[in-house]
């Protein structure tokens, strides 16, 4: 990969006094942030159609399921396919307010720094999820997911920090430990949010004086995801000091996306390959929790034990055997093979009616999973300046959250339309576009 300005220097004198500074670990804090988001983020994955079933008199969820139901008359309205398309649209639409919010975040970070803007971002999600602890209505909820939509670009910020304080020969494994702390998120996150539904305060009832609020069946579960993002908060503010490289001109605010072809044509490729990989794997991840519903018949609790061993696969994976692959292999030939491991295990999925079976198949579909999305993102931040980490990544991760906004979407109509397997057959279909990018890319490497 041809070498970059600051690809293989440090971070500036501001990154090293960081992190001599009180004994500070930046990369160690910046973990510890993405750690805290992803648990705060995945909480609701496997409440998802439970939270769907809680507002059985809404006005506004009635309407909008009718009008789904009237475009397909043989469908019934309990039917768990419209139900399915309906989680799609839900969490579709988070993910789209990340999409528009994410070059702002990063590009913002380049600016003013990365601290000032994880504490900004960090108690909009307090406050995001705190009105979804008391949303007595639906409007309120959906109300949540646009807040903390908005406010969840700042995972490209935090991912640029790691940038920062990992020098070019380093980077590998910095974004490696990205994935691990992802990972390890989303084994706690799912774990709370499911074990916490048990405890129902529905029956404490409206809020006095605020006209919509009132206490849930998951009004724990969001009050342990406002306690994790208070936690965050402290964090922040005490234990991460600022990362950003000093730049000798200030860089304007960018609030459009592109594909990064300013950065060159590995970046713009790498950023297409992410685009389409994870328009696949996005909607997997949000019609998983639906068919295993549908087909094993599984509860909150044991959607919320599946999605423990997918985040304990990813951290284990990413951990300690993706650096080491990268190292071998390169990171192109990494996550291509990650997809081929992927593409298998969605296979899988989409054959399962039985238990042992969707083990079998999460095993790949995790692995290679923990095995792309790393060197994704190494690629494109090993080919960006120091100064320019901010925005390259919030490209990045802006194009994967317009993936995310889609892709559940996308699935779901495919769910609602043709059966359950559809979606995981085209999205096994479709990693075959982001394997030929970056062999591509391998080859002009060569």
């Amino acid at each position: 990969m041809p070498s970059q300005a600051g690809e293989n220097t440090p971070p500036p004198e501001q990154g090293k006094s960081a992190d001599s500074a009180g004994n500070r670990r930046p990369l160690g804090a910046v973990l510890l942030t993405l750690f805290l988001d992803l648990v705060g983020f995945s909480i609701i994955f496997p409440l998802f159609p439970a939270i769907l079933d809680s507002y059985p008199d809404d006005a506004l969820l009635k309407g909008l399921l009718s009008f789904l139901q009237s475009l397909s008359p043989e469908i019934g309205l309990d039917d768990p396919r419209l139900i399915t398309l309906f989680g799609g649209v839900l969490g579709s639409l988070y993910s789209l307010l990340q999409f528009l919010m994410s070059p702002f975040w990063g590009s913002l970070s380049d600016r003013i720094g990365r601290r000032p803007v994880l504490l900004l971002t960090i108690g909009i999600n307090m406050l995001a999820a705190l009105l979804w602890a008391f949303s007595g209505t639906f409007l309120i909820l959906v109300l949540s997911r646009i807040i903390s939509g908005a406010a969840g670009g700042n995972i490209a910020t935090a991912t640029a920090a790691v940038a920062d304080v990992t020098p070019g020969k380093d980077r590998a494994r910095g974004m490696g430990l990205v994935g691990a702390a992802f990972g390890l998120g989303f084994i706690l996150g799912p774990a709370i949010g499911g074990y916490l539904s048990l405890f129902d305060l529905s029956h404490l009832g409206s809020i006095p004086l605020f006209s919509g609020l009132a206490f849930t069946p998951f009004t724990v579960a969001a009050l342990g995801v406002v306690l994790l993002h208070f936690i965050n908060l402290l964090w922040v503010f005490k234990a991460l000091p600022e990362t950003r490289p000093p730049s000798t001109e200030p860089r304007p605010i960018q609030w459009s996306v592109s594909l990064g072809r300013q950065w060159g044509d590995t970046v713009r490729n790498t950023n297409m390959a992410n685009l389409v990989y994870l328009l696949a794997f996005s909607g997997m991840e949000f019609t998983l929790a639906f068919l295993v519903r549908q087909r094993l018949d599984f509860g909150t609790t044991e959607t919320a034990t599946m999605f423990v061993v997918i985040g304990l696969i990813l951290a284990l994976v990413q951990g300690g055997l993706t650096r080491r692959l990268a190292h071998s292999w390169g990171p192109e030939k990494t996550a291509i093979r990650g997809m081929v491991l992927v593409a298998l295990g969605l296979v899988g999925v989409a054959w399962t009616h039985e238990d042992w079976h969707l083990w079998a198949s999460l095993l790949p579909l995790s692995a290679g999973s923990a095995m792309a999305m790393p060197m994704l993102s190494t690629i494109v931040s090993s080919n960006v300046s120091a100064e320019e980490q901010g925005a390259a990544l919030g490209v990045f991760r802006s194009l994967g959250s317009l993936s995310r906004a889609i892709g559940p979407f996308a699935a779901a109509i495919l769910y609602w339309q043709m059966g359950s397997s559809a979606p995981y057959f085209a999205s096994a279909l479709l990693l075959l576009i982001p394997m030929a990018l970056l062999s591509g890319a391998l080859a002009r490497k060569r």
